[in-house]
């Protein structure tokens, strides 16, 4: 508690908007030069945003390594404009095949649940070749696979078989390939292993995306066969029984079941310590196995099973998820499509089940911890203002690991994509290709000749294919311009990271553990883990107890940024090699220079719109950094608290002939009541008189500004109401919902599972009565303290 009181001392501090300019690292360019997979593999670069100085001497969870924590980053500019200065104090004490994004404006917040994450981008995708049937006989799978096209496992490269045979005897598996990997062992080559998914026993089709379906080609009806639930379930082989019986064997069928491996990278900085061989070369898809890619109607998609089994990758674990996380993978990728912001999507959920399905023993919470009161006695010395800033702190601070073990069914999703090239991805063949660079030192030779070159080099190509196919890829292969390749790669992908972060603080989401190796080149969210939607706000949220500072939600724009830069780092050595070191330093230095404008850009226009403003107006900066200090101290929900400011702008419109002036009325809808309804405030306590007259204050200043940005706006062409609803979503999908949701359903009721998976298609519209009596509420307040809900491990 002692250690919590100098927050409140430390929050004086106002940076003005004037300080908010580029900065750029003041070591010189040799200083800059690259990673070269040093043992200290720490990429050179400037963030865009304030991160939180180095953390106080509170013991805290590392990311994925228990070694060391990631350092602190350079000196970096302010982010987000006058709410840097409280945030900074307030740490004291204790990152569709897209095409460049548009600016967020209206119209692409709500809309773009059909374009923004998968409409899958025909725009960008390769062309399709017209495949015509044989046979009038239709297979439920026949629209997989007829149109079955596996780029990854066609344009890169396995590992040899001198080096399999090497790894299975190092880590004592079968030289057998097929037994080989499925035991943990190194891979040092290669961008892929074949292994075979280990099919679920007993499976049941739990949860299916008819939109997914759709763009797939297959039905509903297709859905419910025994040949869908088998090879959604892992049983990839067997669910083409029936065609081959009837056909013959192979039948033009080309299965194919794949897991690629990465790197792990941290803020920037490159670690091997979470691999259990300590060189990095364990390290990849643990439990996840692509089973295939299809082309339909000129889009690509890539079918991945979470929860498929054991892989070379799995370090030691049973490669399995279970109902619980699956349900949440499921619901969330398919909630963040619909709330328009760019994410890998959820096709089905299977369950295996009982008696005699397969189950995991996962460790998870008792929920016996209380959360400290303001009548404790301990506090009894502070203000009541400072006593809310040590719980909000403490509560962020103090989580705790699960105590009991739990038995749980095991479940299989599958996720889709244009594409799962990681930033992990590139970074791994990086580091191999740089540990063969000769030269005195201080100018690099490359071995252009080596196996680990050829490997980086057709690594990027493939990712410019398979995501900026039109921009990065057609203009550049036939000429086979790799630094014209990877600039438009570089270009394409700052836009997708950056929207992708900006559409997170948004929706109010907190990825959690958004390393490089759980960012997607594209710029979608993927790795739907130790996520959380913001409840009571705090400007370092975070569910996962190891996301320490640097993934707290309004520091997940700097995470992008850091892995940005470990891209930027992992493609250098082809510019530098082709262009020379001044000249590759320069595209450098350009590019993370314009990385960091366009970053700080699609946050500003993110909050320009969720004060209703439009993305070009910086009248809402300031209002922004003042509104953040306030949310803080109250103990208010995100959600809530943006969208009742929604109900502000429509009930009192600044674009009126005679704009109202009624200040106490507009802050008195904001409020809310819950003697109206329990919960539907979204302050979990009554303002006092000095934060009311505060409130009042600002909201005076906001409506004077948002009145006189109407009056300036020549095009006229939405409301600031209009803007505000598109920007700021009535329902998230909120941790105790999703925690009554899988326990109801480990129960044998699903119910709740499928009302939630029809209200987060609809995070924008005004609900029903019952959806707005269950869901539109603030969290409970058991919830913001049980393991499990608060937190989790």
């Amino acid at each position: 508690v002692a250690r919590m009181t100098s927050v409140v001392l430390l929050r004086q501090a106002v940076v003005a908007r004037s300080t908010r300019a580029v900065t750029t690292a003041s070591t010189s360019a040799p200083q800059r030069r690259r990673l070269a997979s040093s043992s200290r593999g720490r990429t050179s670069f400037t963030t865009p945003f304030h991160r939180y100085p180095p953390p106080p001497p509170f013991e805290t969870t590392a990311t994925t390594t228990t070694e060391e924590a990631p350092p602190s980053l350079p000196p970096a500019m302010k982010y987000p404009a006058a709410a840097t200065a409280t945030l900074l104090a307030l740490a004291a004490t204790t990152t569709a095949l897209p095409t460049p994004r548009p600016p967020p404006s209206v119209r692409t917040f709500a809309s773009s649940s059909r374009s923004s994450s998968l409409s899958m981008s025909t725009a960008s995708a390769p062309p399709a070749e017209a495949t015509d049937a044989t046979d009038d006989r239709r297979h439920p799978l026949d629209p997989l696979r007829l149109n079955f096209e596996h780029s990854w496992v066609s344009q890169l490269d396995t590992e040899t078989t001198e080096n399999r045979v090497r790894s299975s005897s190092m880590a004592r598996c079968s030289g057998e390939t097929e037994r080989a990997n499925k035991c943990s062992r190194p891979v040092f080559n290669g961008h892929y292993v074949d292994v075979a998914p280990t099919p679920l026993k007993n499976p049941r089709l739990v949860l299916r995306s008819e939109d997914m379906l759709s763009r797939l080609g297959l039905t509903e009806e297709d859905a419910e066969t025994e040949e869908f639930v088998r090879y959604f379930s892992g049983d990839v082989e067997g669910a083409f029984a029936s065609h081959k019986e009837s056909r013959g064997e192979g039948a033009g069928i080309d299965t194919r079941t794949w897991a690629t491996p990465y790197a792990l990278s941290i803020m920037g900085t490159r670690y091997t310590s979470n691999c259990p061989f300590g060189t990095g070369d364990g390290y990849g898809d643990g439990r996840a196995i692509s089973v295939g890619e299809v082309k339909v109607e000129g889009s690509r998609y890539e079918l991945q099973l979470k929860g498929a089994g054991r892989t070379p990758f799995c370090r030691g674990a049973d490669g399995r998820a279970v109902l619980r996380s699956s349900i949440r993978e499921f619901l969330a990728s398919e909630a963040m499509h619909h709330a328009g912001v760019a994410t890998t999507r959820a096709l089905s959920l299977i369950v295996s089940d009982g008696p005699g399905g397969n189950t995991s023993r996962r460790p998870w919470y008792s929920n016996d911890k209380k959360r400290l009161s303001m009548d404790d006695p301990q506090l009894a010395r502070y203000s009541d203002a400072q006593k809310r800033q040590i719980i909000a702190n403490l509560l962020v601070r103090s989580r705790s690991n699960p105590n009991l073990m739990i038995e749980e069914p095991c479940a299989i999703t599958c996720r889709v994509a244009p594409s799962f090239v990681r930033v992990g991805h590139i970074d791994l063949f990086a580091r191999r290709a740089t540990t063969k660079m000769g030269g005195d030192g201080k100018v690099p030779s490359y071995d252009t000749s080596s196996t680990e070159w050829e490997e980086l080099e057709k690594m990027i190509w493939h990712a410019a294919y398979r995501e900026f196919h039109d921009t990065a890829y057609e203009p550049f292969r036939k000429h086979n311009d790799i630094v014209g390749a990877a600039t438009a790669l570089l270009n394409e992908s700052m836009e997708g990271i950056a929207s992708m972060v900006a559409g997170w603080i948004r929706v109010g989401f907190v990825q959690g553990n958004f390393n490089a190796d759980n960012c997607l080149v594209g710029g979608r969210t993927m790795d739907y883990g130790p996520f959380g939607f913001v409840d009571e706000y705090h400007p370092l949220y975070a569910k996962w107890t190891g996301s320490g500072e640097h993934f707290g939600f309004l520091n997940q724009p700097n995470a992008g940024f850091a892995n940005f830069a470990v891209l930027v780092e992992s493609v250098m050595p082809m510019i530098y090699e082709k262009l020379g070191e001044e000249e590759g330093e320069k595209v450098k230095e350009e590019t993370l220079v314009k990385a960091q404008k366009v970053f700080e850009r699609k946050v500003d226009e993110v909050f320009r719109a969720k004060l209703g403003f439009g993305p070009d107006d910086d009248s809402a900066d300031e209002l922004w950094g003042e509104a953040e200090s306030l949310l803080r101290e109250s103990r208010v929900d995100w959600t809530m608290f943006w969208r009742k400011l929604t109900e502000v702008a429509a009930e009192f419109p600044a674009e009126a002939e005679a704009p109202s002036t009624a200040y106490g009325d507009m802050l008195e809808t904001l409020c809310g009541s819950d003697e109206v309804r329990e919960g539907s405030s979204p302050f979990h306590e009554p303002l006092d008189d000095g934060r009311r007259s505060r409130f009042l204050k600002w909201i005076e200043s906001w409506r004077e500004a948002l009145v006189a940005s109407v009056e300036a706006d020549e095009d006229g062409a939405a409301t600031p109401a209009e803007r505000m609803r598109l920007a700021n979503p009535k329902y998230v999908l909120r941790e105790w919902m999703l925690v009554d949701a899988y326990k109801k359903a480990s129960e044998g009721d699903e119910s709740v599972i499928r009302d939630l998976f029809e209200l987060v298609k609809r995070p924008y519209d005004e609900g029903t009565e019952e959806e707005i009596e269950r869901y539109y509420r603030r969290a409970p307040d058991e919830a913001l303290q049980a393991g499990g809900t608060a937190y989790m491990s």
